[in-house]
């Protein structure tokens, strides 16, 4: 199964922890903001700590439709 990530534009502020703990699937803008891509089942857990770490709270996953 694939999963989703998706950030609340509104809430980030461009920490960036979330780039910092699944850089397998969260690069950053020039800007320091997060750009997402999918995540597969193998880095889910890392995905979910990435979500629950998030300083803003802007960061979800879910499946990919």
């Amino acid at each position: 199964m694939t999963w989703r990530l998706r950030v609340n534009p509104i809430t980030c502020t461009g920490h960036a922890l979330c780039a910092e703990l699944l850089p397998e699937a969260i690069s950053l803008d020039e800007w320091g903001y997060p750009i997402l891509s999918p995540v597969s089942d193998e880095l889910l857990p890392l995905a979910r700590r990435a979500v629950t770490d998030c300083p803003t709270l802007a960061l979800m996953i879910e499946p990919e439709p």
